[in-house]
């Protein structure tokens, strides 16, 4: 950390401490001096700034940055301009970079590196959610706090400024060890890039290292595209099968043979997590916390005493675990419920969830539907827009959210909705193949909600569904905004 001249921008940032500089912007730790508080500033260097099609970009992504708000994310608190160089306020993290966490340490232990591998594709996925790929996930782009949480920063910045594959402007667009084959080869990418980062990442944290060195940056990027990951196993033997099958399916080259989504990948994470917390005996610090948000209905193995019963039992589902992510990617959702029920869960399609705002509603809500199937049931959640009256200000008679099996219709027994607030009113509907237009084609609903609370479980017929309505029809007072009124679904299960 160096002393830089007291700039001040916009009148406001008085620049204080430079934190670190690459090839695209310099980040400043400044004093927000309206507000009287630390805060962290991206200021682009002067000759990106006067491309201009870069700079819109940049602007466009960093107000989409601006409207995420996640656990797992370093909040976008401004953006600005000062004398034509823009820059993007972020909230100030007192902590350390994953990177420099791993160069002090070592390799992480196999907990802990699952813990914020988690953590990470927790944030990823509420960003996924707003149609944002982050683009450069990186050891360097997450700040582990005090409270050891790890927090994903940059969105949207790696995005505005690439051009088309390795370089913009004649520069190299910083690290290459963590990118992805199709990225390295300027194709376009969606988010399975990010999902290959992160397989990286996970890497390093366990072994202490990246995966390929080259004497170029162009040179890593090549290997990433030619040659075959290193395994895991041999640079750390002592983690399980299950972990090593994780960072081999999201680290495939082609990105149709990795996980579909980042909420794919986590789910597997928190089921080797549970796998590495029985083989060790328990977990410490922040897997700790990381486990006990595991819905308990996903449990395998239960809390962090764990008996030489549930070691064996823990080595062999490692062992299961693993051959279903190597011959065909299939989990092993629910082997029983917390009551011991043999209910499993039925797998929900994140492409299938669409909102549902017919006429004379206009067809859109948030856009964050896939927030409602995402496997992440604490940290994200779909919502609706915010609305000044329960009755939708009279405007329409609800409004809803859709969300589809994947493969064959599914003999659903019950579906559990968790909600961010209590006191809202809805209606289930059913259908056994695509999801109607109307409301009139869902037929007559099969349960009503009335004054649900956080969570409400519903019981269903049993008979064959392939999508389901959950049609709001009086929301809960806004967490937000207390005058206003807003339903947020956090989670939708099903079970079979």
């Amino acid at each position: 950390m160096s002393t830089v001249n007291e700039t001040v921008l916009s009148g406001r940032y008085r620049l204080r401490d430079k934190l670190g500089s690459g090839g695209m912007s310099t980040v400043y730790l400044a004093q927000d001096e309206v507000l009287d508080r630390p805060v962290a500033i991206k200021l682009l260097h002067r000759e990106i700034s006067e491309e201009a099609d870069q700079l819109e970009r940049f602007r466009r992504e960093a107000r989409t940055a601006a409207r995420l708000s996640h656990p797992n994310l370093v909040s976008v608190i401004d953006a600005g301009e000062d004398e034509g160089r823009p820059y993007i306020v972020f909230e100030y993290v007192d902590g350390e970079t994953l990177k420099r966490c791993i160069e002090r340490k070592g390799a992480l232990s196999s907990d802990e590196a699952l813990a914020y591998a988690i953590e990470i594709g927790r944030g990823l996925i509420a960003a996924h959610g707003r149609k944002l790929v982050h683009r450069d996930v990186k050891p360097q782009n997450v700040l582990i706090d005090t409270d050891g949480r790890a927090r994903v920063t940059d969105f949207g910045i790696a995005r505005s400024l690439e051009g088309k594959g390795l370089t913009a402007t004649g520069r190299v667009l910083g690290t290459t060890d963590y990118v992805s084959p199709e990225q390295a080869m300027g194709e376009d990418v969606d988010e399975r890039s990010d999902v290959y980062s992160l397989g990286v990442v996970l890497y390093e944290m366990l072994t202490g290292d990246v995966p390929f060195h080259a004497e170029t940056q162009v040179g890593v990027a090549m290997k990433h595209v030619n040659e075959v990951m290193p395994d895991v196993l041999v640079r750390r033997p002592d983690v399980s099968a299950a972990v090593a099958a994780v960072i081999d399916r999201a680290t495939a080259k082609d990105p149709r043979d990795r996980y579909s989504s980042v909420g794919e990948m986590v789910r597997d994470l928190e089921a080797t997590l549970e796998i590495e917390a029985a083989r060790g005996g328990g977990t410490s610090g922040e897997a700790t916390t990381v486990l006990d948000s595991v819905p308990r209905s996903r449990r395998r193995l239960g809390g962090r005493r764990v008996s030489l019963t549930g070691v064996a039992m823990a080595v062999v589902g490692a062992a299961l675990i693993a051959a279903a992510l190597i011959f065909g990617g299939d989990r092993l959702d629910d082997i029983g419920s917390d009551d011991g029920n043999a209910n499993t869960e039925v797998r929900l399609s994140e492409d299938g969830a669409e909102e549902f705002d017919p006429p004379p509603g206009d067809g859109d809500e948030t856009g964050t539907q896939r927030l409602a199937v995402d496997s992440n049931p604490t940290g994200s959640a779909w919502e609706t827009e915010h609305y000044d009256t329960q009755d939708f200000g009279g405007i329409k008679s609800g409004v809803g959210l859709i969300v589809q099996t994947t493969g064959d219709p599914a003999e659903a027994t019950a579906v559990e909705i968790r909600a961010a607030s209590a006191g809202w009113d809805a209606e289930i509907y059913t259908a056994p193949g695509d999801p109607p237009g109307s409301l009139r084609e869902w037929g007559p609903p099969v349960s009503t909600i009335n004054d649900g609370g956080t969570r409400a479980t519903v019981d269903l017929n049993g008979e064959p569904i392939r999508s389901l309505l959950i049609w709001i029809t009086k929301p809960p007072e806004s967490s937000e905004q207390p005058t206003r009124f807003q339903m947020q679904i956090s989670d939708v299960r099903v079970l079979a």
